[in-house]
Formats: structure tokens, sequence, C-alpha cells
């Protein structure tokens, strides 16, 4: 079947909408139209060429949709349901399933992105994250698709494959914050965002949220914030250990990307405190750290690849969080656009101007 389609053809420039020849689902796989798809920052990053993509690619790496064709052996999905497509998958049989950590699955990180169609000279296109989120249907393995009942709007849902199961882990699954403790937030994009609603959510005595967009600062404390501070202002490690006793802060997630931000992150968590690593924001980068703060001073530093999720455990927490009030998505969807308008939403995140600019189909 044929189907539009935004293809990364060449890093830093804009992509264009082309016609792809989409081929059939295998059987194993699940057919969907795409009805919402987030612009996350991580694809951002992909077509300024920071994450090791290979084009041409089909990026965008999570969306909801309506189910149009099931392979042989797919079970538990049907025609017509409603589904999440996620980039990250669960397949339960690689050996991380089987430890109980599906967020490290041989299906995302030992494989390679799959073909999902050809363009009309014959090129071949790959999906990335095996979503391909940004064209007018998906073509996805089973074991990344979950179906949800919910009458919320498309938009809002989209964001569950990444941006809501990644903050809402970090919280519960990796940092397991406890009632009462002081929680520093580095960096209050879409992520950060859903941190500091998480943490709200566990009882965080204390929620700093760090930010230089002051837009962003507010929204946090609608959401969820005790403080907000500019990291620009003056030394932000500094500025954490004035409002924690002069210890630092129980636990801090980074959600930022930038080395800097990784180190300032580190050393303002407390000795013995827990620090939550989410952002890369160049594939090859590495982070300098000081020896004391790691093996003196009993700081966890802990790694969160999709808040460490087990999708078909938090997927339904998650959404239960949204229909009950708990998790605000509103605030976060900022823009929405038709898949023409593609390189418009690429530029309004990569400037900031989006917290989750959302492809509507």
């Amino acid at each position: 079947m044929k189907m539009q389609a935004a293809v990364l053809e060449q890093f830093g420039v804009p992509m264009p909408v082309h016609q792809i020849n989409l081929q059939a689902p295998a059987a194993s796989e699940v057919l969907v139209r795409t009805t919402a798809a987030p612009f996350c920052s991580t694809d951002w990053l992909g077509w300024k060429a920071m994450r090791n993509k290979k084009t041409p690619v089909i990026l965008g790496h999570t969306a909801v949709g309506i189910v149009e064709k099931t392979g042989a052996d797919v079970t538990g999905i049907k025609l017509g349901d409603l589904v999440v497509v996620a980039g990250t998958p669960q397949c339960k049989e690689c050996f991380y399933c089987e430890i109980g950590r599906p967020d490290q699955c041989s299906s995302l990180l030992d494989q390679p992105e799959p073909l999902v169609g050809t363009q009309e000279d014959g090129t071949r296109v790959k999906a990335a994250g095996r979503v391909g989120a940004y064209a007018q249907y998906m073509l996805a393995n089973q074991n990344q698709v979950w179906a949800l009942k919910s009458d919320l709007p498309h938009s809002q849902l989209s964001l569950l494959g990444c941006g809501i199961t990644t903050g809402h882990g970090a919280v519960f699954n990796v940092a397991q914050v406890q009632p009462g403790q002081s929680v520093a937030i580095v960096g209050l994009g879409h992520v950060g965002q859903w941190m500091v609603q998480a943490a709200r959510v566990a009882g965080a005595g204390m929620i700093i949220g760090l930010d230089p967009v002051p837009v962003r600062r507010e929204l946090a404390l609608e959401l969820g914030a005790t403080h907000i501070l500019d990291p620009t202002t003056s030394d932000p490690v500094e500025q954490v250990r004035n409002l924690t006793q002069g210890r630092g802060a129980d636990v801090v997630l980074e959600a930022a990307g930038p080395e800097l931000a990784v180190q300032q992150a580190v050393m303002m968590s407390r000795r013995a405190g827990t620090v939550v690593l989410t952002g890369v924001q160049q594939f090859e980068a590495s982070i300098n750290l000081p020896q004391l703060a790691l093996a003196i001073h009993g700081r966890r530093i802990l790694a969160c690849q999709n808040g460490q999720s087990i999708m078909d455990r938090d997927i339904p927490l998650c959404l239960n969080l949204l229909e009950t009030g708990q998790y605000r998505a509103g605030p976060l969807v900022t823009a929405e656009y038709p898949l023409s308008k593609i390189n418009e939403a690429m530029y309004a995140s990569g400037e900031l101007r989006d917290l989750s600019g959302v492809l509507t189909f």
C-alpha cells in the first residue's frame, strides 16, 4: 500500500514528505493508521546527526493510532483497536526481558532499525525506533503495540509511549522516590515536566525544577514544583544546596542532555543520595565526574532508558493516572501540526518553543 511519510534523507536540512510503498505486515507485525505522534527532542537530535541514525529513515518513535491489519501470528490486538506504538519493545524472550529489564530489550538495542518500505525510486526506507511515527501508517512488531481504552484526545495519549513512561518510571521505578524526600529536576522539557508530576504523586516534600526557559519554569510550578531555579543566574549546584540545608537534594533527576547538566546533577545530590540520568545529547559524548563523589560519598547513579518501564504494566498505570487527573497531559501539548508541517514542528522542538508538538492525522 502507499502512504505519505516524512523522510530524513540528509542531516540538518528540511525533511521532505514522500510517497512510500509500505510493505505488507509480517506474521508478527501490526499495521497501524497513525492518528497522533509527538515530535520529540530525540528526533531533533537525530535530524542533526547526533544520534547515529542511518538515512533514509522515518523518524518518530512513539504514536497512537488505529489497527488496520494484523499478521497471522498476532494475538491480543485486533482490527479497530486504539493502540499506542512505543519505541521500547517488550519481546519477553531475550536475556534482558527475562531478567525483568525490557528497557534493554534486544529487539531495540541489538538489532538494526527495520525496513518498512520503498520510495518511488526504489530506495529502501527504515523506521526509527522500530516505529517510524511521522507517517500515515506504522508497521510495528506486536511486541511494541499496546491496546488502549480511553476517550482522552489522541494528541495526549500519544505521549504515553515515551515521555510519560520515562518521567513516571524515573520517579517510581528507578529513583523510587519516598514521601517527604527532596527532589531536584534538571531540565523541564517534556520529560522533566512528567518527572515533576510523578514526584508530586509520589509525595515528595520539595520539588525543585531547574531550567533556563521561564515559561517552562512557570509550568513546572503549575504542575507541582515547590521551587523553580534559573541555572544561568548562578551556580545551580549551590542554588539547590541552599534550599536543602547545604546538603543537596535526596534525589536528582536529570532530563537535560548536555554533559555539563549531567555533571551538575550529580554534584547537586547529597552524600548517599540518588541521581537518575535520562538525557543523551550526543551519542559519542562522555562524562567526567569527581571520583570522590562516586567512590566515597555513597551516591547511587542510575541509568534510565524509558524509565526502566515494563510497558505492559506501566502503560496501564500511567493511563489511569491520566484518566483520574493525577497526571495532566493537556498543558504539555503545546501545538498540533499536520504532516505537511513536519519541519515547523521540528524547529519548534529544537528551538524550545514547544514542549510537545504533536503531529495529528
